[in-house]
């Protein structure tokens, strides 16, 4: 049910595509990877074959049915020994034996630990399933975040450079006139060209996260598809606000957290499955067959059996095999407890960070918007101070440094906070299409129309 309203949604939102001036949004994109994320769609079949478990498990306790059937010719040279010597006969017949038998385990602890553990693989599975649903929507998150920030670098970048160059044609004309000199003029040149410089690690950062999207959405996009950051970004407050809350959260919702306990689970079986090799086996066993000739001793004879009892198996010594295994399983059981402490451990750590980022997020926000206030404003009377000769050309250069700095700082802070409350929410195991819907308010849609979108409707199932 849920794959074909994923198929339909798909479709829907091409349709809008279509019209004029629609760009992609967050959650849009979210749609889109759901079924063309190559590592989403392998998850699905993962998911798939980890819910076998149940059934794998299950069928060790479950009575086997077998039917078996042999038909052939034989010749053979029987020697029979008599007081009047020896006496032989040539043989050559047809022989057949058809069975159905059936076996029951009444008490088999190795079956059982079988069928636990399936259970435990098949709960593994569930929950590597909602890990990776859920690190879909950070991914998603991370590459459209990622490309956004880099194009307000790149911006950001050639602001300078505009500043710079009309900077660097002022400090030319005044070293003309005589009322400048060659070092006002070089040390413009040298921030023009680390402007250069960051411009171009920006354009590169923008082309990696526009190719991850695109790889997860499957359609080609252009910077100008995404829909930006709206003028007026607000920080809701966190809820609930007490880390303790989010930490009890974690423990009790992470599904990686999840996933690891049941592989110790999984490795308790299979402790005690190997255990199951020094206790008797009991079973039902029932059979019914038709044979002739079956053998020398049956030639020429016809018989119809009908048999039902038990089977008692009592394991005596098989050369330490048994002990071995259970040994080095039980070992492997004590690595996957200490393999989920460390993985509790870094999990509450990144849930106090990721506390930490969102909830100083406001007040990080708010210092930087005053700081790019007070940063132009220093440009601005920086300006004047030259013109009146008290400043230097360095000192412009410097507040304008701190301007963009400050600008890019703040940019940065902005992505920091949505990427930080959202990898909240999956540490803490909560993490949904509605967090990501709530994210995607804060980005506005772009006056652009999504390039080559109905070309590349054919990938989509």
């Amino acid at each position: 049910m849920l794959r074909v309203f994923s198929v339909v949604l798909i479709s829907t939102l091409l349709l809008q595509w279509q019209q004029p001036a629609q760009a992609l949004g967050l959650l849009d994109s979210y749609y889109l990877a759901l079924d063309s994320d190559p590592q989403f769609q392998g998850a699905i079949q993962e998911h798939e074959a980890g819910k076998q478990f149940r059934a794998l498990g299950r069928a060790a306790l479950l009575p086997r049915l077998v039917y078996s059937y042999n038909r052939g010719r034989s010749w053979s040279d029987v020697t029979q020994s008599t007081t009047r010597g020896d006496i032989s006969e040539q043989r050559d017949y047809d022989s057949y034996v058809s069975t159905f038998s059936l076996q029951q385990p009444l008490f088999d602890y190795e079956a059982y630990s079988r069928y636990r553990k399936g259970l435990s693989q098949a709960l593994l599975a569930d929950e590597r399933f909602r890990s990776q649903s859920q690190q879909l929507l950070l991914r998603v998150l991370e590459a459209y975040s990622g490309a956004l920030l880099a194009k307000e670098q790149i911006d950001l970048a050639r602001s300078q450079k505009r500043s710079y160059n009309e900077q660097f044609k002022l400090n030319q004309r005044q070293f003309e006139r005589g009322n400048g000199t060659k070092t006002d003029t070089l040390e413009t040149q040298a921030r023009f060209n680390l402007a250069q410089a960051q411009e171009i690690e920006a354009q590169d950062n923008q082309d990696s996260a526009l190719r991850e999207l695109e790889r997860l959405v499957g359609v080609p996009l252009e910077i100008g598809d995404l829909e930006p950051l709206t003028e007026h970004f607000t920080v809701n407050p966190l809820v609930p606000s007490h880390y303790e809350a989010w930490r009890d959260l974690a423990m009790a919702e992470n599904p990686e957290l999840a996933s690891m306990r049941h592989a110790v689970d999984v490795a308790q079986y299979e402790v005690e499955q190997n255990r199951a090799g020094f206790l008797p086996r009991l079973g039902l066993y029932a059979s019914s067959g038709k044979s002739k000739s079956g053998s020398e001793n049956t030639y020429n004879q016809r018989y119809d059996t009908d048999s039902v009892g038990i089977q008692l198996s009592i394991p005596l010594f098989s050369g330490g095999e048994t002990l071995a295994a259970t040994r080095q399983a039980s070992h492997r059981m004590q690595q996957s407890s200490y393999e989920l402490d460390d993985k509790v451990a870094e999990t509450l750590n990144q849930v106090r960070k990721m506390f930490n980022l969102s909830s100083s997020s406001a007040a990080k926000i708010k210092a930087y918007e005053l700081g790019v206030e007070s940063a132009q404003t220093l440009v601005m009377a920086t300006r004047k101070s030259i013109a009146a000769g008290v400043r230097v050309n360095l000192d412009l250069l410097n507040a304008e440094q701190q301007l963009f700095n400050a600008s890019n700082e703040l940019s940065k802070a902005k992505y920091d906070y949505l990427n930080a409350w959202t990898r909240l929410r999956f540490f803490a195991g909560v993490l949904s299409e509605r967090d990501l819907e709530l994210v995607g308010q804060n980005f506005a849609a772009a006056d652009t129309k999504l390039s080559a979108l109905p070309e590349q409707s054919k990938k989509l199932r």
